[in-house]
């Protein structure tokens, strides 16, 4: 498998790139990385320092990458946080450019805006943009639950408030729907839960919540789905393999003691996870 993707890159700590990259190779997915921003750090800490990418020049980057006869080869273009507004241009490109040399190829888009706590942290102008322009050509989106919201104009709570909210999703475009966070008033005490769902089929699970802040664990959550349910076409599996791995490299974060994902030290969890969770199907 390969993937083409095009999110933010950060030199100290995991998230965008940072985060997606290895665990994808740990798992043994060929990518090519496009970068949309290269910070000091992510931006949670209030300070950071390097440049945004123009997206003429990310856009450069996509081509150098299709004139080496890249593009019949990838599978997946992946993106995440993208900084400018123009970005959103390329991205559109680059998935029509890729589909056209591999008309298999998927669009797995995360939908970065925010979080219920944070609120949106990305320019004012990126949410509606997401929303109206980028999702439609997804053919599958990782939001959170707040996320969800957004593009949906609903206040998803619930369980079946949460998979209307899906549809309603689905129905701007996407096939596939993966809330990476989904906290229903009715779960059990101090557990989270992700859920994924198509056309077809819903699929819930429930992991214990960890009290931690883990910025670029949903870049890790929506590269690892992305690449599981690629190859093998079950959200059950996808779903499973990932609420695993994840929930064991938060844990190993918390342990530590350190606010950064410990993705070098939990790299035996991306390539053999431990299916310690059972996902539920719920319709």
């Amino acid at each position: 498998m390969k993937v083409l993707s095009i999110q933010s890159a950060v030199a100290y700590g995991h998230v965008g790139n940072s985060a997606a990259v290895f665990p994808l190779q740990r798992i043994g997915v060929e990518v090519l990385p496009v970068y949309t921003v290269t910070f000091s750090n992510h931006t949670g800490y209030g300070a950071w320092r390097g440049p945004r990418i123009a997206p003429s020049d990310v856009h450069e980057v996509i081509l150098g990458i299709e004139e080496r006869g890249a593009f019949p080869s990838v599978d997946v273009v992946l993106s995440g946080y993208q900084g400018d507004s123009g970005v959103a241009d390329v991205v559109i490109d680059a998935v029509r450019r890729v589909k056209a040399a591999n008309p298999s190829a998927v669009y797995a888009c995360d939908p970065v805006m925010g979080n219920a706590v944070s609120g949106c942290f990305v320019a004012p102008e990126i949410p509606d943009l997401l929303r109206d322009r980028v999702v439609p050509v997804a053919d599958i989106i990782t939001p959170n639950q707040f996320e969800l919201g957004y593009l949906t104009g609903t206040e998803p709570a619930s369980l079946e408030s949460t998979l209307d909210a899906v549809d309603l999703a689905r129905n701007m475009g996407p096939s596939v729907v993966l809330v990476t966070s989904v906290e229903r008033p009715d779960r059990e005490p101090d557990t989270i839960e992700m859920l994924a769902a198509d056309g077809d089929e819903g699929w819930l699970v429930q992991t214990p919540r960890i009290p931690l802040k883990a910025n670029g664990s949903g870049d890790v959550t929506a590269a690892l789905f992305t690449a599981h349910y690629r190859e093998t076409g079950s959200l059950q599996t996808a779903l499973e393999r990932t609420a695993s791995s994840v929930f064991d490299l938060i844990e190993a974060t918390h342990r530590s003691g350190e606010r950064e994902l410990r993705i070098v030290e939990t790299q035996e969890a991306f390539a053999h996870p431990r299916l310690q969770f059972t996902a539920r199907r719920v319709r």
